[in-house]
């Protein structure tokens, strides 16, 4: 089972599916950070994960952590009005009561999960740390997580703590139960979490560090070793999930099932993207399409004869000092002496094109002219995707025309002649569709060509600074019918927090606009 791994774009694409699906959220986000424990941001609608690399055991075992962490946090997004942070002891206790709260919701709605929280469970509790490692009162709060949790602790605790920690853990237990059958939600179960520091007896802001894995992450657990561990958590749960298989439970049956789908899915869609119609992304179809029609060949050579030099990797430049002096230069008043310089483009580029029902009087030039660009960017071996967005039974749309994983050709001319400029521009929407490719791919630059007002200006600049933050230069081109109104939609979108925005009022322009980015990157 360790033999099989899915690449990175894809754990991020079927986490994004499954969260939303478990949450019925469709516009949630998920990230991987190495920085942070696993974590949701209920007003931001998103979750950030831990990634497989830094969990325990083998892989297939550590996508089952992943999967069930994003069931969590599926749930806490569905059930939980808040969220504290876990670094002090209140809000550590609130969100543990929360968690069993919760798996208890979650599971009457999605039945014969039981067996993968088990198992899920026995790897929480072999995350946890060994008492004598934690130091203080803190150790006090990791014991009654550990006992309420887990209905065991591991190493040792003074004869009066445990007293106090088995009273908190029946307390805890006990008015969880009583939300759930009484219809009670965070704010109530809040109301309960200083009687159980009292119980405690700790302080509220008790500083609560930060669990890791007392076993380095990717180790993997010998069978009997987890066994061992699935053993004793099975039979403490047995009140809540009566009894389980520990071999069935370890051998994860039907989701090695699913995981093997996934794997021949992950190998079918290396030229598409997985599953793009679940998570917001489709493919244009192609067939009976005549691309020829957006072929501006005039307007491609005349680039590739501009670019030409970008194309050998070498270009004249005249400079103070260099290989030969250049005596008309040096009348003209210019620097003297011209060099060969080594120039290449290694700059990784998505663009996003806009394809809104104000585009549509003009979509066969925009389309030659972006085609132009595509066919001068494959010349020049840049590494590219494309994308674009339009309105279709009445539904924003993001079009995948050509991932950065596949040569541009034929087939991605026919996907963006096929496209029918409609709608409005819902930017902010479109970003999160494509949240999940730009977050496991992480280009260089994303650069969006529109000629409209986004429909949401708050969220659209609430979405760049979420994709800057993953080290991606946000750049815009406002795309108008005379320079005035270029202009003006540029300035517009650099109050969004685009890093750099460009004006073009002649469609033909766009290319060497876009080359001239990249030749700046």
């Amino acid at each position: 089972m360790q033999s099989l791994e899915l690449r990175n774009e894809t754990l991020v694409e079927i986490a994004t599916f499954l969260v939303r699906r478990w949450s019925q959220k469709e516009n949630v986000l998920v990230e991987f950070s190495d920085k942070t424990e696993t974590k949701t941001r209920i007003i931001e609608n998103k979750v950030i994960l831990t990634p497989l690399e830094k969990r325990i055991g083998s892989y297939f075992q550590r996508y089952r952590q992943l999967r069930m962490s994003l069931w969590y946090e599926a749930m806490r997004l569905k059930f939980c009005k808040k969220i504290l942070s876990s670094d002090h002891a209140y809000g550590f206790i609130l969100n543990t009561l929360e968690t069993r709260r919760i798996e208890s919701l979650g599971r009457k709605i999605w039945r014969g999960m039981d067996e993968e929280i088990i198992f899920n469970y026995s790897f929480m509790f072999v995350s946890r740390p060994p008492l004598h490692t934690v130091y203080g009162k803190a150790r006090i709060v990791e014991a009654f997580y550990q006992y309420f949790m887990f209905g065991a602790i591991k190493g040792e605790i003074q004869s009066s703590h445990i007293e106090k920690i088995k009273k908190a853990s029946t307390f805890g237990i006990k008015v969880v139960d009583e939300a759930i059958q009484k219809g009670h939600d965070t704010d109530w179960l809040e109301k309960k979490v200083n009687e159980i520091i009292k119980i405690l007896d700790i302080d509220s802001l008790l500083t609560v560090p930060v669990s890791l894995p007392f076993m380095k992450a990717g180790m993997a657990l010998t069978q009997e070793e987890l066994l061992k561990f699935l053993t004793i958590v099975s039979k403490n749960k047995e009140g809540d999930f009566g009894k389980t298989d520990p071999k069935a439970v370890i051998a994860g049956q039907d989701v090695y099932d699913e995981y093997k789908i996934l794997l021949d899915e992950n190998k079918k869609s290396d030229n598409t993207g997985l599953m793009p119609k679940v998570i917001g992304l489709q493919t244009p179809a192609t067939k009976n399409v005549d691309e020829t029609k957006i072929y501006d060949i005039s307007l491609i050579n005349n680039l590739k004869i501009k670019f030409k030099e970008w194309k050998s990797g070498w270009k004249e430049e005249h400079l103070k000092s260099g290989d030969e002096f250049d005596e008309e230069s040096y009348l003209e008043g210019h620097e003297p002496f011209f060099t060969d310089v080594k120039k290449s483009i290694k700059t990784k580029i998505v663009i996003l094109l806009d394809h809104s029902s104000s585009i549509s009087s003009e979509a066969l030039e925009y389309k030659k002219a972006t085609l132009a660009l595509c066919e001068v960017l494959a010349y020049l071996n840049v590494k590219f995707a494309v994308y674009a967005f339009s309105t279709e039974n009445r539904a924003v749309v993001c079009w995948q025309v050509k991932p950065d994983s596949v040569k541009w050709n034929t087939t991605s001319a026919k996907r963006l002649a096929q496209i029918v400029a409609n709608g409005s521009t819902p930017l902010a929407e479109v970003y999160k569709k494509m949240h999940p490719i730009l977050q496991s791919k992480r280009p260089d630059i994303f650069l969006t060509l529109t000629d409209g007002e986004p429909s949401d200006p708050a969220a659209v600049r609430n979405m760049t600074k979420t994709l800057k933050s993953f080290g991606i230069q946000m750049v815009a081109i406002g795309l108008g019918q005379n320079t005035l109104r270029a202009t003006t939609i540029a300035l517009n979108l650099k109050r969004l927090g685009y890093e750099r925005t460009l004006a073009v009022s002649r469609l033909n322009d766009i290319p060497s606009k876009v080359i001239g980015i990249l030749e700046e990157s």
